[in-house]
């Protein structure tokens, strides 16, 4: 398994941003942990397909340090399309 993130390029609310990613919900809501991200800012069904946090450039610089996969936006939108959500089911 693995835990992925693109470019932080997004601004908004004076920051630049990036989607964090992972091939299972509980590995990303893992990881996420151990960033320091609230559960509360988690993504998923049915707001979004596609189960992900987004997250500022800072954080992405340490997602990466901890062991992400830095994608590039082809990348990352073949991630989501490969870990969302059929029928917009949640899960954990």
């Amino acid at each position: 398994m693995a835990v992925y993130v693109d470019a932080a390029i997004w601004k908004w609310a004076g920051h630049l941003w990036c989607h964090l990613l992972a091939d299972d919900t509980d590995e990303l809501h893992r990881f996420a942990t151990e960033l320091g991200i609230k559960r509360s800012s988690y993504q998923g069904p049915p707001k979004t397909s596609a189960p992900h946090y987004d997250i500022t450039g800072f954080e992405r610089d340490r997602a990466v340090r901890l062991g992400a996969v830095e994608c590039s936006r082809e990348q990352i939108v073949a991630i989501f399309r490969r870990v969302r959500v059929p029928n917009g089911k949640a899960q954990s």
